[in-house]
């Protein structure tokens, strides 16, 4: 469909029931002004002569699992009604230019941009380069495109914006070039490796893959390369509460060395017993080693190994929880997850700066007003900065957004919806 077709298809309602089925019927018309903007936005920028489609990859939330996934460990992740959109048309040129809001257009010549640079910048070129040398070394077709990308997906929030958009650039790859064909578990597969090898951060896999297969996901991540993914049927808004970000307004960018100083020291003990990852040990070995442990690797590598395995063990009774629908379990350990991550983890603010702990004040708000209630909150993501997560009842979610803007600013906390799709071709 040529752009022009495609704006009077969206305003002409060509496309409400799938914007209805991803956004929820309340949606609709704002979406349709959205995807419309989007649609001006690229025409602006590269011609109204050019064959176009629209796509969507959904921002993510992790319900379970904090700092698992990348030693081989268990979540629950849900993709989210926040998403970053495009709309893109192939080109001829082999050259890939995306033009996100609010940031500079960026060109690569896949041609020529085949390797990680020698010292990683942290760019978003990386990203691209990154799914495009994926993809070829998956045997997967590539190619050039022009893409006008627009996210409410927000940087630094703890809703995974480089994984949407190493996810949306796979999308574009998969439909454009490859007919569709290759599954989002694999998308999201490709996305570790372009932001682990490109990008230069040693991210998990399991931001890629909420972002990616849409609705809640138990993932098993034990052998990574196929991990064991199941949809878990529980709609939250039916039984009564709404899932709340609440964005404290951290940053993420100088914190790469604080994320990767998780997995590392977790891998540090691992490498104790000879494994690579602390799947691979046994909880009752790392015990009887902790003298020698904290010797070599000090006391934080080994509180948070534990952390990991009292961890793991709460993702399998939260997706329990879930299925059966036994919220009370499943918020129990809500709680109980967020007060492992904040003591034994760690990640809820960085020794860089101890006077900025936004988290910290976040989740001591949200415990004051949500601890008289059946409700739940924890630390929400990676850490260090960002978001808090909780879980509010229906009819006092007014109050508590009302109470956390007063707080932390403005729209700070967010009413989220899981969507039951995730990487997606509108």
């Amino acid at each position: 469909m040529n752009i022009n077709e495609l704006k009077a298809a969206v305003l002409g309602g060509s496309y409400d029931q799938r914007f209805a089925y991803i956004y929820g019927e309340g949606a609709v018309d704002a979406q349709k002004a959205r995807y419309a903007a989007a649609i001006d936005a690229f025409a602006a920028l590269y011609g109204t002569d050019r064959e176009a489609a629209l796509y969507s990859v959904a921002g993510r939330s992790e319900l379970s699992g904090n700092h698992t996934d990348h030693n081989h460990g268990c979540v629950v992740a849900a993709s989210i009604d926040l998403d970053i959109i495009a709309v893109a048309s192939p080109n001829t040129e082999n050259i890939i230019r995306v033009k996100s809001e609010g940031f500079d257009e960026d060109v690569v010549d896949i041609n020529t941009f085949t390797a990680p640079r020698e010292t990683p910048l942290g760019r978003s070129d990386e990203l691209i380069a990154g799914m495009v040398s994926g993809f070829r070394k998956d045997s997967y077709a590539v190619g050039g495109f022009d893409a006008y990308t627009t996210s409410n997906v927000l940087k630094g929030s703890g809703i995974s914006s480089s994984a949407a958009f190493e996810d949306m650039i796979g999308n574009i790859l998969n439909y454009t070039y490859n007919d569709g064909k290759i599954d989002n578990v694999e998308i999201a597969k490709l996305a570790q490796y372009a932001e682990n090898k490109f990008f230069g951060k040693p991210c998990g896999l399991m931001d890629q893959v909420a972002c990616a297969v849409g609705g809640i996901v138990a993932i098993d991540f034990n052998d990574p390369a196929t991990p064991i993914i199941e949809k878990v049927d529980f709609d939250i808004s039916a039984a009564g509460y709404n899932l709340c970000i609440t964005n404290t307004g951290g940053n993420h960018a100088d914190l790469t060395d604080d994320y990767a100083s998780v997995p590392a020291e977790m891998k540090a003990i691992a490498s104790y017993f000879g494994k690579g990852f602390l799947r691979d040990v046994r909880e009752e070995d790392v015990i009887a080693s902790v003298p020698l442990l904290r010797e070599k690797f000090g006391d934080r590598a080994v509180l948070r190994a534990l952390h990991f395995y009292a961890e793991n063990r709460r993702v399998a009774l939260q997706k329990a929880a879930l299925t059966s629908g036994d919220v009370d379990t499943f918020f129990a350990n809500v709680i109980a997850s967020g007060r492992s991550s904040f003591c034994y983890l760690q990640n809820v603010y960085t020794t860089k700066n101890v006077s900025e702990q936004g988290l910290s004040l976040a989740l001591c708000l949200s415990e004051r007003l949500l601890c008289d209630k059946k409700a739940a909150w924890r630390v929400h993501g990676g850490g260090f900065a960002g978001t808090i997560q909780a879980f509010v009842p229906t009819d006092f979610v007014d109050t508590y957004r009302t109470a956390m803007d007063a707080a932390l600013g403005e729209g700070r906390c967010m009413v989220l919806r899981i969507r039951p799709v995730g990487a997606v071709r509108i």
